[in-house]
């Protein structure tokens, strides 16, 4: 079958926004499945990048955003966690060091090359060549744009995934923040976990005290994200507790549920995955924990009225 090629500005053009001084923030619309955000910090001697992006016409797109407004290289490449919508680009910058927590190098090699069909339409997603983190942390690391001192810290417990980090700026009060907001769209959190990324949000995001804050899809945001997101996370979780002591399965449950004031998110059929993972933490998997990832969206699709899902990437 053919892939479907989309142009990068479908359904809407990306957008380098300058959030601080030579500090960037780079976001593709509609922030949908495999549409993500990245950003970079543009200094003296070169540029490091947040993130890569899923297909290689959206990562070269973005690679010459970056060219258009700095002739310096990229020499750093900064993955927020292993996710393909940010990592199956990291081949594309030729020359820079590609840092990550150890199991976003391991979540990578595990997850291997680009799927779609089933699950979603099928993507022009372009030569995709993996290319994992090759400097490693388990805690967190510094790197230093310049005299700006950059955080990279793994949050602790699994959240959206078991290896998300954030990139923090505290001089500046902006936050990178990968995946675990959601800008207009649903979280999701069937390979982390609900009662973490709830714990993260909290004890974590909140007291950075972030002015700005890139999630990683949709529009840049102030701190009043973290509440939104963290409404739809308890409301999962009340969902989830009702149908664990009701012996209901996570299709049925996510059929039976009005989402409510979360209605207009985009891709509301992660309700389906969101229940799989906090309905299996109920029977105590643990937070992260293997579950069959592969039934789940399936059940997405079946929620979708049997319809792979849409990505317009």
């Amino acid at each position: 079958m053919t892939s479907t090629a989309h142009d990068v500005d479908t359904p809407g053009p990306p957008t380098a926004v300058e959030v601080s001084d030579g500090v960037f923030a780079y976001t593709q619309p509609d922030g949908t499945w495999w549409i993500n955000n990245t950003g970079f910090l543009v200094g003296r001697r070169g540029v490091v990048s947040v993130d890569a992006c899923a297909t290689v016409r959206r990562t070269r797109a973005y690679l010459d955003t970056i060219a258009r407004i700095t002739p310096r290289p990229v020499r750093t490449l900064i993955n927020t966690h292993h996710h393909g919508d940010h990592t199956f680009g990291n081949f594309l910058f030729d020359g820079a060091t590609i840092v990550g927590h150890e199991a976003t190098r391991a979540g990578i090699q595990s997850w291997g090359k680009p799927i779609d069909e089933p699950i979603w339409n099928t993507v022009d997603w372009g030569e995709v060549e993996l290319e994992p983190p090759f400097l490693t942390y388990t805690d967190g690391v510094t790197v230093w744009v310049d005299d700006l001192r950059c955080e990279v810290r793994h949050t602790g417990t699994p959240g959206h995934t078991t290896n998300d980090s954030i990139v923090w700026l505290a001089d500046r009060k902006v936050l990178f923040c990968g995946d675990l907001l959601f800008n207009g769209g649903t979280p999701f959190l069937l390979q982390g976990s609900v009662s973490g990324a709830l714990e993260v949000l909290t004890d974590v995001i909140e007291p950075l005290g972030a002015e700005v804050i890139v999630p990683g899809h949709g529009p840049v945001a102030g701190p009043e994200l973290i509440d939104g997101v963290r409404g739809y996370l308890r409301f999962v979780d009340g969902v989830a507790r009702a149908a664990h002591a009701d012996g209901v399965s996570a299709l049925d449950a996510a059929r039976d549920t009005d989402l409510g004031e979360y209605a207009s998110l985009t891709d509301p059929e992660r309700i389906v995955g969101n229940l799989h993972r906090a309905i299996a933490e109920l029977d105590g998997v643990p937070r992260g924990g293997a579950i069959d990832a592969v039934a789940a969206l399936r059940d997405m699709v079946t929620y979708n009225g049997g319809r792979p899902l849409t990505c317009r990437a």
